[in-house]
């Protein structure tokens, strides 16, 4: 068992580093939070660089690699910082349901846009009165003729207001029982007639992203929209979890390393009672289970991705990565306040700003308690 990264995986690493290291800055982060403003121009630059995408073929400009490349990407980028990193991290969320499953007209026409960052895409899963239920919609997929009329509403959506196109889980069977096998998956631009956005308005943290309702009303798309096979949307959604799962792990463990660096490099710099707190007995166990949380999240996040690459698909082993990160980060985020004491409180500090961006990774892409679901039902099974 090698835990070590190939020769082209630590020049990815590396050069991920170094673009952070160029481009992002606190200044940034914060006008970026405040603003609730989207990093468009680095978004562009990060493509330029094949950072966006990187797991898609090469032919739909993608650098055709894996999870685990991937996951060193979102890592570093969150790393560096939560508010930029999330943002840029998220950017091409959903875009993989189309790698996977669409047909090659459509992977042709949207993957490329994605991957050269001409456009964001967006995925359209969450319903108002469902929330973590997936196995009923309410937005509906109506065929009439060639095309396929789509009504209804979604919410808590990622780039909504930016996204070139979405992603939508639709209910094409109404008469289907179990109803989770009439649902479908169909491509939906965004400046179709009938597609609409509202911003939830201001959240807690990661907000130089867009988060929105979406609302479909009478939208006509080509029947050729249709993501893979008409009643498989339901079964394509949680295979793009398995993945995308990995990716919010990655995330979550690039969210709690930037917290601990802060914390770190305060405890060496910080004196109280005429030494550094660093030498305080308290302050290094502190250190130390924060290190330690870090590199077991690291562990789960690692083999998940590394997992998933050798094309073995494990909601069990997903969902405990994605569920300890997160459960990681909102910890040494939290550590992280508490060492910087009141500072760790003002905005100058940064830790406050990680916590908050922390947070929102146990509760997208299947809260914790969703993920122990999983986790459970992969252990017993279908008990009687």
């Amino acid at each position: 068992m090698d835990f070590a990264f190939t020769k082209e995986q630590l020049e990815i690493q590396k050069a991920v580093k170094n673009f952070c290291k160029g481009e992002f800055s606190k200044e940034l982060a914060y006008e970026l939070d405040d603003k609730h403003e989207f990093p468009m121009k680095l978004f562009k630059k990060a493509a330029d660089l094949g950072f966006i995408g990187i797991a898609f073929p090469e032919k739909y400009s993608g650098q055709g690699l894996g999870s685990m490349e991937n996951t060193i990407v979102v890592e570093e980028l969150c790393r560096a910082d939560s508010t930029i990193g999330t943002a840029l991290a998220l950017s091409y969320f959903a875009s993989e349901c189309l790698q996977h499953f669409a047909s090659d007209e459509l992977k042709e026409k949207f993957l490329p846009r994605v991957a050269e960052g001409k456009t964001l895409s967006a995925g359209a899963f969450t319903e108002p009165d469902h929330g973590s239920d997936i196995t009923c919609m309410d937005t509906t997929a109506v065929k009439d003729g060639d095309e396929w009329v789509i009504n209804g509403t979604k919410v808590f959506i990622t780039n909504g207001a930016l996204a070139g196109f979405f992603t939508v889980l639709v209910q094409t069977d109404t008469e289907c029982q179990p109803s989770h096998k009439g649902i479908s998956m169909i491509l939906v631009e965004a400046d179709r007639k009938g597609v609409s956005t509202a911003d939830v308005g201001k959240k807690m943290g990661i907000r130089s992203t867009s988060t929105c309702e979406v609302v479909f009303k009478d939208v006509r798309v080509p029947s050729t929209n249709l993501i893979g096979e008409e009643g498989r949307g339901f079964y394509q959604v949680l295979h793009f979890f398995d993945e995308s799962r990995i990716m919010i792990g990655a995330q979550a463990l690039g969210i709690a390393e930037c917290a601990y660096d802060r914390a770190l490099a305060y405890i060496k710099e910080r004196e109280q009672f005429g030494k550094k707190i660093g030498q305080f007995q308290v302050t290094q166990h502190k250190i130390a289970d924060m290190h330690t949380k870090i590199e077991l999240a690291k562990l789960m996040v690692y083999k998940a991705a590394w997992n998933f690459d050798q094309g073995r698909i494990d909601p069990g082993l997903t969902s405990m990565a994605k569920m300890y990160a997160a459960r990681t980060a909102v910890e040494v985020a939290d550590e992280a306040i508490q060492l910087l004491g009141g500072y760790g409180y003002i905005t100058e500090y940064e830790v406050e700003r990680i916590y908050r961006d922390a947070k929102i990774t146990e509760i997208y892409e299947g809260t914790k308690e969703i993920q122990k679901n999983t986790i459970a039902s992969q252990i017993l099974g279908k008990m009687k």
